[in-house]
């Protein structure tokens, strides 16, 4: 039984240690996907680079239709994944972070926006997963759901 304990210890221990982060220092991640939005339904696409085993820096790209107005957003956004701090399986990713983006009407509708979101996936193997994300700002507040796609 001695045994048994300390090999699952040093296993448990083993796997913490070399465990990485969602997105890999120098790794990519593509996502999309569709939200609610207090200004429209948004369709949305972002990509998000890995900088260290935490971190991520990305943008992304959303359309929505807002009282009969296309609107177009552009945004960036900075992440910081819980998953070595927390102990968080692989296979999941939890975060949360900052944002900076402007949106375009087709009419007088334009702007900035200046946020912060906490969101979460859920790979189904070492590529693909999905996510969900919700998002408050000064002007725009959304959530959103997407599959996500590990470059």
């Amino acid at each position: 039984m001695k045994k048994l304990f300390f090999t699952v210890l040093f296993l448990s221990a083993t796997t913490l240690i070399f465990a990485q982060g969602p997105i890999a220092k120098g790794g990519k991640q593509l996502n999309l996907g569709l939200g609610l939005s207090s200004w429209g339904l948004p369709i949305y696409a972002g990509m998000d680079f890995g900088i260290h085993k935490d971190i991520t820096l990305g943008g992304e790209i959303s359309f929505r239709s807002y009282n009969n107005n296309g609107l177009a957003c552009i945004s960036g956004n900075g992440n910081y994944h819980f998953n070595s701090l927390l102990y968080i399986p692989t296979n999941w990713d939890f975060y949360a972070g900052l944002n900076l983006g402007m949106y375009v009407g087709n009419t007088n509708l334009s702007g900035f926006d200046l946020g912060a979101q906490i969101g979460g996936r859920y790979y189904f193997n070492s590529k693909f997963g999905i996510n969900l994300e919700f998002k408050g700002g000064t002007t725009l507040t959304d959530g959103k759901f997407g599959i996500s796609i590990r470059l």
